[in-house]
């Protein structure tokens, strides 16, 4: 987050160590403080103790370079956490515990005592070291300030990953749940794992993803049709779309041509959707689909080229859970790129469809409990 404060000496330097309990269990583990904001460094105001931010750092490189960038540019890039954990399970400290830190926009920093980084690494083994002492200073934080250690629910207090603040607040980042399912981590064994943390030797880690809970039998399975819409730059809006099918009227969208704005909506269920331009970047989430309404029922700005699209759907209550499963071509390639699901909550699924910079020139959408394409 760029946002830089007048800065007031007299930070609290935070101990050596912390305890993680987990099931009338403690284990500890030491923190390194080499990189640790000084007393004149970061920012001087407390924290409310709200919620605990998970992060992924987004890049494969060591904990240790993350920390030293922090350290070195925690100014001048107007971006830094309390903690970045990796490198085989070590912790590295950066920013002061219970004062604002600047990792994901003015109402979590505002609200979050701690915001962790998890590091990127290729290597398995590493992992599961890294993944464990993240849950358990997810958990352990958590614990130490009140907070509920559920994951992504509803309520505004709690363990939210970043995702959760982009999806309920503000921003465009979608981690740390794109990285941990490059390791086989699904959001419901993220969550099952803060919630009730790992023993001291780490031997409950358990990097299978967790099967989605079957439906209680009869399944209450609805049909879900989804109906959509580009509008042609310079042109008009096209013809709605139900699904998706094959031919000239399985998508929406001219090919070859680029487009301005996009509009959705479902027949049960609700449904929130933004879009990527060339000129903008990432605009905030629409959660209607009035193509007459272009304030609150229509992603995009007349005249700014789509590049990329991003949706989530919400399932009603008690019914059987179902995605949003979706997929693009651009103007500048053959073919459909990857599909996407939701918004990156399924392992082998992308996140959002598109590229960065390549108009988008073709759209499709199923809403369903696994992918048709």
């Amino acid at each position: 987050m760029k946002l830089k404060n007048k800065l007031i000496a007299g930070l609290v330097a935070g101990a050596a160590a912390f305890f993680v309990g987990l099931n009338q269990q403690a284990s500890a583990a030491t923190i390194n403080n080499d990189y640790a904001l000084s007393a004149s460094e970061g920012s001087s105001l407390r924290t409310s103790n709200n919620v605990i931010i998970a992060h992924a750092t987004g890049t494969y490189a060591p904990a240790i370079n993350n920390a030293i960038f922090e350290k070195r540019t925690w100014y001048s890039n107007g971006a830094y956490v309390q903690y970045i954990v990796g490198d085989g399970g070590k912790i590295y400290r950066v920013g002061a515990e219970g004062y604002q830190a600047w990792g994901a926009g003015s109402w979590a920093n505002a609200n979050a005592p701690v915001q962790i980084e998890l590091a990127q690494t290729y290597d398995q083994a590493e992992f599961r070291k890294d993944y464990v002492t993240y849950v358990n200073l997810l958990r352990s934080s958590a614990i130490k300030y009140g907070i509920p250690t559920t994951v992504d629910d509803s309520s505004w207090r709690g363990v939210k990953s970043h995702l959760w603040v982009t999806n309920n607040v503000w921003g465009d980042h979608t981690d740390p749940y794109g990285y941990l399912a490059s390791h086989g981590i699904t959001k419901a064994q993220f969550a099952h794992d803060v919630k009730y943390g790992f023993s001291s030797s780490g031997n409950n880690v358990n990097t299978t993803p967790v099967p989605t809970p079957k439906p209680s039998k009869p399944a209450n399975k609805k049909a879900v049709h989804v109906t959509y819409a580009l509008h042609q730059k310079g042109k008009q809006w096209l013809n709605p779309v139900e699904d998706f099918g094959s031919g000239s009227n399985g998508f929406a969208g001219v090919p070859n041509h680029v487009h301005d704005m996009l509009y959705i909506k479902v027949n049960r269920g609700s449904l929130m959707y933004r879009v990527h331009t060339i000129e903008d970047g990432w605009l905030p989430f629409v959660h209607k689909g009035n193509k007459n309404d272009t304030v609150n029922g229509v992603a995009g700005i007349k005249g700014h080229t789509i590049d990329g699209v991003q949706m989530y759907y919400t399932t009603p209550h008690g019914e059987t859970y179902q995605q949003a499963y979706y997929r693009s071509q651009t103007t500048q390639r053959a073919g459909y790129l990857g599909t996407c699901a939701d918004n990156g909550s399924v392992a082998g699924f992308d996140s959002w469809a598109g590229m960065y910079g390549e108009p988008l020139d073709r759209l499709q959408i199923s809403i369903n409990d696994h992918s048709n394409f």
